[in-house]
């Protein structure tokens, strides 16, 4: 396993996030367990959840099965860099949800209940909060801090500006700030090229990558279609309007002698911004077979031809669109 700081941070953690949202709806418990048991034994110490996840099963559900991976002891909670989130709905009366300082304290409560740890490492906001202060936000977020509840802040799905108000803020708090942002990041999806790297690289931040896969478009999906193996008519739709495109993808990756999922992955490990992008395998099989992404190497030539296939925004902005 290779390892990175989170961006300017003493923090280290691998370059592969562990992503959890499967475990409970698509995983049973026993397999998240050996997933997670896998995972440790492979050197991935970052493991990455929410409080919403568990979809039919029940809001808080994945977390409830971290928390009972946890409890088995033999030092699990202490290998892992754990971030949770929060901001969902987590019931139905007021206050159950979103960036309040009363919903940020309740939620991070409940959050350790359910993963039966004393401290959470990033806590991380799901979404931003338009109608949420920002020193309120911060009061909440030191105040669980002093009281060793969590260690690190991060966000997720923040805009660049959201990114640099919050940062700003922060330092008249003189306190660390954002340490982290999860994003949308893949070859289809690079709009967070334009303001939200550049963000994250001028304040330090540490950058984890979600849907690195683009919903499996990156992962042979040409291919599996043609199995029979992705079947959704969504996915169907959007292998369609991108064919040609995926064709040229997967003739790329054919020819460096690599499935397209580890090539995808391998993209986003050579971008300078990316601490690490979250897999969220369902079987042990498909987390083991995440690991050759580390071992592929992307030069120029191919790196410029994957430009040329999934094209970026020009660069940061504003050069990406003006002089």
């Amino acid at each position: 396993m290779e390892y990175t700081h989170v961006g300017r941070l003493g923090l280290v953690v691998s370059r592969l996030c562990l992503g959890t949202m499967n475990f409970g709806p698509h995983t049973p418990e026993d397999e998240s367990h050996r997933i997670m048991d896998a995972a440790i034994a492979e050197g991935i110490n970052f493991f990455d959840t929410a409080n919403v996840y568990g979809r039919h099963l029940g809001v808080g559900s994945t977390e409830r099965i971290i928390g009972d991976w946890f409890a088995k002891g033999g030092g699990r909670r202490e290998k892992v860099v754990l971030a949770t989130k929060v901001y969902g709905q987590m019931a139905e009366w007021p206050n159950e949800s979103r960036l309040s300082k009363l919903a940020i304290r309740r939620a991070c409560e409940g959050s350790l209940r359910r993963l039966q740890t004393d401290y959470l490492d990033i806590y991380q906001m799901h979404h931003i909060d338009r109608n949420a202060w920002w020193n309120e936000i911060w009061e909440a977020m030191d105040q669980l801090k002093s009281e060793g509840k969590i260690l690190y802040v991060g966000s997720s799905n923040f805009a660049g500006w959201h990114i640099a108000r919050g940062n700003e803020i922060a330092s008249k708090w003189h306190t660390v700030g954002l340490a982290t942002e999860q994003s949308l990041y893949n070859l289809t999806e690079r709009t967070i090229e334009l303001e939200v790297i550049p963000a994250l690289q001028e304040y330090g931040m540490g950058l984890i990558a979600w849907s690195p896969l683009a919903g499996g478009l990156l992962a042979g999906a040409l291919k599996k279609v043609d199995e029979g193996r992705r079947s959704s008519e969504y996915l169907q739709d959007e292998i369609e309007k991108d064919r040609d495109r995926l064709e040229r993808w997967e003739k790329v990756c054919a020819d460096l002698g690599e499935r397209p999922s580890d090539v995808a992955l391998a993209w986003l490990l050579h971008q300078p911004a990316v601490t690490a992008p979250i897999i969220g395998p369902r079987t042990e099989e498909q987390l083991e077979s995440s690991f050759r992404a580390l071992d592929v190497r992307l030069d120029g030539d191919v790196l410029k031809v994957l430009d040329e296939i999934f094209p970026g925004p020009g660069g940061p902005a504003p050069e990406a669109y003006a002089w």
